[in-house]
């Protein structure tokens, strides 16, 4: 039973320091209660026996927790300039426009002569 506890903690204590660490950081609080939780129930089970396995589960949890936090406090989200990107969305539309305009036409003149079923001709008759 000590053995399943050490083994989950270990794995939540290392998926917690790998999420603190990824832009993910918010949610590596779950992993990092859950590695603190089977820690101290490992902790409870341990007795007399070795508990160095237990203070690693600790430490990474420790770590990662404070990673999180100090993500949690001190990153901001800044938005750039979006002048720039309302350019360059300007931009390829334009350039849409004009590969559109550029296109060949005559390529297309058999495709009046394609035979549709009535519910499709419907709707292409309420598009147009």
């Amino acid at each position: 039973m000590k053995r399943l506890f050490i083994i989950l903690g270990f794995i939540s204590s290392v998926l917690a320091v790998i999420l603190s660490v990824t832009p993910f950081s918010k949610i590596a609080y779950i992993p990092g209660i859950a590695a603190f939780v089977f820690g101290l129930i490992a902790f409870y089970l341990a007795k007399q026996s070795s508990k160095k396995p237990i203070q690693l589960i600790f430490l990474l949890t420790i770590i990662s927790l404070s990673l999180t936090t100090y993500k949690a406090i001190f990153n901001k989200a800044e938005l750039g300039n979006t002048q720039t990107l309302e350019l360059k969305e300007k931009e390829s539309e334009e350039k849409a426009i004009e590969e559109l305009e550029e296109l060949d036409l005559d390529e297309f003149e058999g495709v009046e002569d394609i035979q549709f079923d009535d519910q499709t001709q419907k709707e292409l008759e309420t598009q147009n």
